[in-house]
């Protein structure tokens, strides 16, 4: 039994001492990553352009609209992105925090680059149009642009885009495939435009207007407009990391410093480390030997908990370190438990070896169901919650995961090393 526990001891050893390593940067030349209210970054908000679409569905493109550009921002490197909507009165706004990008124009262009496609069918008049206006349409007096008007279709439905190249003339162009709400609508326009162009904008610019030769029922267009390689490439990859749903306008950016954050950061630190001293102290004069093992496989939890969150990463904020403090209060309280059952199993004048062992079994059931219960917990803010919540519910569910481990696993072990020795004779394991 010794010996199986002294080679589990030293293989926990050496995964700390790595772990260690690691949270020092020595192996992985990395700083953890702080989220916006820590190291600070940028705020921007934009309006959105709804007048397209029915009031009913304004709240459901919204959230649309948040994912589009969650997702987009996320492309970039940026870690954990606040992207949430507002409503104000009879508008809404898209609110975008990024942290660690302090050059706002960088910021803009990021949002920026995500391209608004539409596309556009010919106005009832369309031919009378044509045939009244010829000579100011190829001198320029009439923009392109008056002989179309707004449809439904948007980059909303697509599904994928993709380079390919014309099988004529080897061009490359951008094949679009809807999603199946998509494929239905452009069915229907192409159905009632055969023989017209149908015109293909991307942020409000005309790329090509294809002549509609026949019904497409597949959902499947190509966009055409003598592009380069890199054009069409950059293009299809904008379209594919989702085109917005709606049109956005930037009304306001700021620049976030990470004063306050660096300021709220140290209190927060200072606090904790108070904290954890002050539980060791309490664990060691309610529990001595135990409690003095306890502490040891709490330091254990830190590192390989901090280890963690450097190696998946995980951004830390505010609320994910409030989240992994959190965690090692649940880790003390398994501790509690155990020690508790193995005081009452000492009444009954077991020995040490089976003392330690009824008292984890028993304990566990208290253990597994109070942790599981908060892990599930933290899985549904994790699920539903914002950037924020996401955070603390993040670090609580590893810090949980990571706490059951050190607290039946490193502490049971450490304690088996005291069979028959000295120490269990002396009676200075237990109060």
């Amino acid at each position: 039994m010794k010996s199986k526990t002294y080679l589990t001891l030293f293989f926990v050893l050496g995964l700390v001492v790595i772990a260690g390593l690691f949270d020092l940067s020595m192996i992985a030349k990395r700083p953890f990553r702080l989220g916006l209210d820590l190291q600070g970054g940028t705020h921007l908000v934009y309006q959105a352009d709804l007048s397209q679409v029915e009031k009913k569905e304004w709240a459901s493109t919204m959230e649309g609209l948040r994912d589009v550009i969650e997702r987009r921002v996320n492309l970039f490197g940026v870690t954990e992105p606040i992207v949430q909507t507002e409503k104000a009165k009879d508008s809404w706004r898209l609110i975008v925090e990024l942290p660690g990008v302090k050059d706002v124009s960088e910021a803009i262009k990021m949002i920026g680059q995500t391209p608004y496609l539409e596309f556009r069918e010919p106005k009832p008049n369309y031919d009378e149009l044509v045939k009244n206006n010829q000579d100011k349409i190829e001198s320029g007096e009439m923009k392109i642009d008056e002989l179309f008007q707004p449809t439904s279709l948007t980059g909303k439905y697509l599904k994928k885009a993709q380079v390919t190249l014309d099988p004529n003339t080897y061009e490359p162009r951008v094949s679009l495939q809807f999603n199946s709400q998509g494929a239905k609508i452009f069915e229907d326009l192409t159905a009632r435009n055969v023989g017209k162009p149908l015109a293909i904008y991307i942020d409000n610019v005309l790329i090509s207007a294809p002549v509609v030769r026949e019904k497409i029922s597949q959902g499947k267009a190509q966009i055409t407009g003598r592009f380069t390689p890199d054009e069409a490439k950059k293009l299809a990859q904008n379209l594919s990391a989702g085109a917005l749903p709606v049109p956005i306008k930037l009304i306001s950016q700021e620049t976030v410093g990470p004063t306050l954050g660096a300021l709220s950061l140290q209190e927060s630190l200072r606090a904790g480390a108070i904290g954890f001293l002050a539980v060791i102290i309490f664990m060691i004069i309610f529990y001595r030997l135990p409690g003095l093992l306890a502490s040891i496989s709490l330091i254990i939890y830190v590192v390989l908990a901090l280890a963690l969150f450097k190696a998946i990463p995980v951004t830390l904020t505010l609320a994910g370190i409030a989240g992994f403090i959190l965690s090692i209060g649940m880790a003390i309280d398994a501790n509690v438990l155990i020690f508790s059952r193995m005081r009452e199993e000492r009444r009954e004048q077991k020995s040490f070896e089976r003392i330690i062992e009824d008292g984890f079994a028993r304990a566990w059931p208290s253990i597994r169901d109070s942790n599981m219960t908060t892990l599930i917990v933290a899985l549904i803010l994790f699920g539903l919650g914002t950037s924020f919540v996401k955070g603390f519910a993040l670090t609580l569910a590893l810090g949980i995961l990571i706490s059951i481990f050190s607290a039946v696993f490193i502490t049971k072990n450490l304690l088996r090393c005291f069979i028959n020795t000295w120490f269990e004779k002396r009676q200075i394991l237990w109060k």
